[in-house]
């Protein structure tokens, strides 16, 4: 029943149901409190998914227990602090609502078995304080989503036990330190976003080793150093973002190692990190943050489709690498603020996809 008109009022016949298994109610236009029959209701039958995204729907969930295996909130009104869930909640997406309150009790509660739960996405919401060594204990998560909160602290050493881990984002929150060396023990990484908070130190050069990273995002932090050439080790990446840091030094001339950014047209399979099963009869994609011509865009379902450097807003010097004109599936390069020195490299104009170049304005670049 997804995009069908049934609110304003929460519907109240969803009360002498006895047996079902699918509950989507998206996008229905609903404006209404969700009523406290209804928490209890979802765990008294075998309903399996729960979606009530992108709606105006509103209530305080603190202290509530989810039993679904499958629930989408997102895109609502809920407030409160986070609910407590049951082991067999598999996936739990409550982005862009209005949740306030710590974190650590979500991630430290005691659960009678043994966690399920696969993704979880918490973005956009006003939760706070620092990430807990608890986290560890959902060994099962495979898709991570904590961007755009008010989190702070440094990441702990224990997070690399997250084998599973493929996509994490904690973009734009207050976290701080270093970027921690265990991180590299999450081999099945896709997608790193800790762009937007106050990381320094220098770039680990062991992200070179993580070959199965396809974004890497360490946008407007205070990292400093150079770029390390163990990253051209990453001929996975298609979208890689350094822009708004303190970095120096030369561009790595190894960087047409890139091969996914030199191809253009690319087998889907390359790209099972962004496109994932989530709940039945539904599937999902991941989402990115990207500063495309100047302005700030969400990419989603095109996501694998994009290519895009920004190097820009640095202290990056010497002359612009030759190499990068191989790039020809590179659709965005931005190099532009930093002291770079010499001429665009004749064979820029081969490369076919580029429709964004921004590098005129470094102090020698002509």
């Amino acid at each position: 029943m997804s995009s069908c008109q049934m609110g304003p009022n929460f519907p109240a016949w969803l009360q002498t149901q006895t047996s079902l298994w699918y509950q989507y109610i998206s996008k229905s236009g609903i404006v209404d409190i969700a009523p406290k029959w209804f928490w209890k209701w979802a765990s008294h039958i075998d309903l399996l998914v729960i979606d009530l995204s992108d709606n105006q729907i509103s209530g305080n969930l603190s202290g509530v227990l989810l039993y679904t295996a499958y629930i989408d909130l997102s895109s609502n009104c809920f407030m409160g602090e986070l609910p407590r869930l049951s082991p067999q909640v598999t996936e739990l997406r409550m982005a862009n609502n209005s949740f306030f309150g710590p974190i650590s009790p979500f991630l430290c509660q005691k659960l009678n078995g043994k966690k399920n739960l696969q993704i979880l996405d918490l973005s956009i919401n006003g939760i706070f304080g620092e990430l807990h060594y608890c986290l560890t204990y959902w060994q099962s998560l495979s898709h991570l989503n904590l961007g755009n909160n008010n989190l702070s602290g440094k990441i702990p050493d224990s997070w690399g036990s997250l084998f599973e881990l493929e996509a994490l984002h904690l973009n734009n929150n207050n976290f701080y330190g270093v970027i921690p060396p265990s991180l590299r023990n999450c081999t099945s990484l896709g997608l790193l976003d800790l762009s937007g908070n106050r990381f320094s130190g220098n770039i680990p050069s062991w992200t070179g080793e993580m070959t199965t990273l396809m974004v890497l995002s360490l946008r407007s932090n205070r990292l400093i150093g150079n770029i390390p050439p163990k990253i051209c080790q990453l001929s996975s990446l298609i979208i890689l973002d350094f822009a708004y840091n303190i970095l120096s030094g030369t561009i790595p001339t190894c960087i047409n190692n890139f091969s996914l950014m030199a191809t253009i047209g690319t087998k889907k399979d390359h790209f099972s990190v962004f496109e994932y099963h989530s709940a039945p009869m539904n599937d999902d994609q991941e989402n990115l943050m990207l500063v495309i011509k100047g302005k700030e865009w969400e990419y989603k379902s095109i996501l694998k489709l994009v290519r895009t450097i920004d190097l820009s807003r640095n202290g990056l010097w010497g002359s612009n690498p030759t190499q990068i004109s191989n790039l020809s599936g590179l659709q965005s390069l931005k190099l532009s603020l930093n002291h770079l020195t010499g001429s665009i490299p004749d064979k820029t104009g081969n490369m076919e996809s580029l429709e964004s170049l921004v590098s005129l304005e470094n102090s020698s670049l002509r």
